[in-house]
């Protein structure tokens, strides 16, 4: 009896930490970039990240995951009565502020294995289109670049206003194969292709918040 107990755990273990996080989560809607149209902002306030935002990710394999994100980005959007305006929203990533939860995995994320850091240090996400689906609740679009490749991605996300301090957040997952990202790991222990982003975003109007996440 004990030693069915002991093995019964053990598969129950091994089913957890091969689940991929990506399914519980939306995929973004991915095609190629487009032009970026200016819309007006008038009447809207631009508001910039304070240091209590974050950007994590979490990537997997067969046997497990990890997670990780950007220590260092900056970014703003416009907001006109609690709700974004135009198209001017942008978030710029410093690729050599990348973390995970893993010292080793860390510098094997800066290598050319994946962000290629050295050769593409910077990130950068430009909003396309806005569309309201609900009270508080948008899909965004926009011009994903990362690892030198730029795709148009379009998620879901919630906007919300508590004082002075208006909130974007996100979760959502992407293919890394589209932006270039090709290594496949072991042959026994494989890196899936989907990697799921969380976007907590606090941000307050530009001169009156802190300064924005920084290394």
């Amino acid at each position: 009896m004990k030693s069915t107990t002991i093995l019964t755990t053990a598969a129950a273990a091994m089913l957890v930490s091969c689940e991929n996080p990506a399914d519980n989560t939306t995929t973004a809607t991915t095609s190629d970039a487009v032009e970026v149209e200016a819309t007006s902002t008038e009447g809207g306030t631009k508001y910039v990240f304070t240091d209590s935002s974050s950007i994590g990710f979490v990537g997997s394999k067969v046997t497990g995951s990890h997670e990780g994100g950007f220590k260092t980005f900056t970014g703003h959007f416009h907001v006109a009565d609690g709700e974004p305006v135009g198209n001017d929203h942008q978030v710029v990533i410093d690729m050599n502020s990348t973390w995970s939860d893993n010292e080793r995995l860390t510098g094997h994320l800066k290598n050319a294995d994946f962000f290629n850091v050295e050769k593409f240090p910077e990130s950068r996400f430009e909003v396309t289109a806005l569309e309201k689906t609900s009270d508080g609740a948008y899909s965004i679009s926009g011009n994903f670049t990362l690892h030198g490749q730029t795709k148009n991605i379009t998620f879901p996300a919630s906007v919300s206003q508590d004082g002075e301090t208006v909130k974007i957040s996100a979760e959502f997952d992407i293919n890394r194969q589209d932006f270039g990202i090709t290594y496949a790991g072991k042959k026994d222990d494989l890196i899936r292709d989907e990697v799921v982003i969380k976007l907590d975003l606090h941000a307050t109007p530009e001169g009156e918040g802190e300064a924005g996440p920084q290394a």
